[in-house]
């Protein structure tokens, strides 16, 4: 009460006490800002990464350094995944970092340590009688889809993918429907078969739609009528073309004109139902069903004509997935057919020089080049694609 009644004291301990609140105000300002950094120091420690840990690799930004096996998948979310089938080895000076910057560090040589999954092991903790304590591991990613071959040949596996194969005569090797209606009516005028006539135009040369006109046509019908054995003579011109004719008796002239695919139906049911082609169960259904590629079809009905009779012992059904080590068979793709008998004659006990085998073989090696195959394989090699090998005893394997 009393200071009330002393002029002007208020006034002077407002203004006393004024300063130092405003300076009371800075220091606790100042020291709360001090143990706020400090807790954000200790905190963003906790969390900082262990230098000797192994960062993780997302799918996005993976960039190890890998061979020219690896594939990419992109999925319906256009994330592209990454799978390598094997590492490139780093050098005894570098190593590559996780974040595949490639950048050298200090780290020993030498691949990690594997418990023979392929996955490296992680590090075990340096203090006795603990456990030890499992951190980020780089695995290659698995594509469940394009899975690795069972067995492998050398270092890398070889597979050969499945693609489907072009119509082996093109529209400009086709035969034109006015030319194909052309040539019947002068060979059946003539009287010989349409098949030798146009096999020594192709045999000559003249693979075009129209092979030749109406004249030229006339003339050589009529010369083949006259004398087939001087038209063709005995040497190699005329295996030639009595190949080339069997051929085109094999196909028939709609196919010549159509194409093989278009024609291939057909084919298929003429094959099936033919009583001097033997196929096993498992391949007639194979084929009733279009696995069999129409190289091999027509091959079948080829070698019916030479021969009169065929056996087929194996076509896609059956056959093992492996032609040899890390290489899939073509006869998975219905790109091949195994022949275990020609005329009632069994390959087996037949491979003899002059016997049915050579026969067989010399007569598919005359085929026209676009269906020539890349493997023709018994105990016997006589050139182009035909070669031997010992476990082909009992059959001739034919693949595209």
């Amino acid at each position: 009460m009393q200071l009330r009644r002393i002029p002007g004291l208020r006034a002077a301990l407002l203004g006393l006490v004024r300063p130092r609140a405003g300076l009371f105000a800075l220091l606790f300002v100042f020291f709360a800002g001090a143990a706020l950094g400090g807790g954000y120091s200790a905190l963003a420690g906790d969390l900082s990464p262990d230098p000797g840990a192994v960062p993780a690799v997302s799918s996005s930004d993976s960039t190890s350094t890998v061979d020219e096996s690896t594939t990419s998948t992109t999925t319906a979310d256009t994330t592209t995944v990454e799978v390598s089938t094997e590492v490139t080895p780093t050098t005894t000076e570098e190593s590559i970092s996780g974040d595949g910057s490639g950048s050298t560090t200090d780290a020993p040589a030498g691949p990690p340590p594997s418990d023979g999954s392929g996955d490296p092991v992680p590090p075990a903790s340096e203090e006795p009688g603990s456990s030890p304590t499992p951190g980020p591991v780089l695995a290659p990613k698995h594509d469940p889809v394009h899975r690795a071959p069972e067995t492998t040949e050398g270092g890398s596996a070889i597979i050969w993918l499945p693609h489907a194969l072009a119509d082996p005569t093109p529209p400009a090797k086709r035969l034109s429907p006015a030319f194909a209606s052309e040539l019947k009516d002068v060979a059946r005028n003539a009287g010989v078969r349409w098949t030798l006539v146009l096999a020594v135009l192709r045999a000559h040369g003249h693979d075009g739609r129209v092979p030749a006109g109406p004249a030229r046509l006339e003339r050589l019908a009529e010369r083949l009528a006259e004398s087939k054995a001087r038209v063709l003579g005995h040497g190699e011109f005329g295996d030639r073309v009595r190949a080339l004719s069997r051929y085109n008796r094999a196909v028939g002239l709609r196919a010549l004109v159509t194409g093989l695919e278009a024609a291939k139906p057909r084919l298929e049911r003429r094959v099936l139902r033919d009583p001097r082609i033997a196929i096993y169960p498992g391949g007639r259904v194979d084929i009733a069903l279009g696995r069999v590629d129409v190289r091999v079809i027509v091959l079948i009905r080829y070698l019916r004509v030479t021969f009169r009779e065929v056996t087929v012992t194996s076509l896609v059904s059956g056959h093992r997935l492996f032609a040899r080590p890390g290489v899939v068979s073509a006869h998975i793709y219905g790109l091949a057919v195994d022949v275990g008998a020609l005329g009632g004659v069994p390959i087996t006990g037949h491979q003899q020089p002059g016997g049915m085998t050579e026969k067989a073989v010399e007569a598919i090696l005359l085929l026209p080049a676009e269906l020539q195959p890349q493997q023709v394989i018994s105990l016997l090699g006589l050139g182009g694609p035909s070669f031997p090998l010992a476990d082909h005893y009992d059959h001739i394997h034919v693949g595209y």
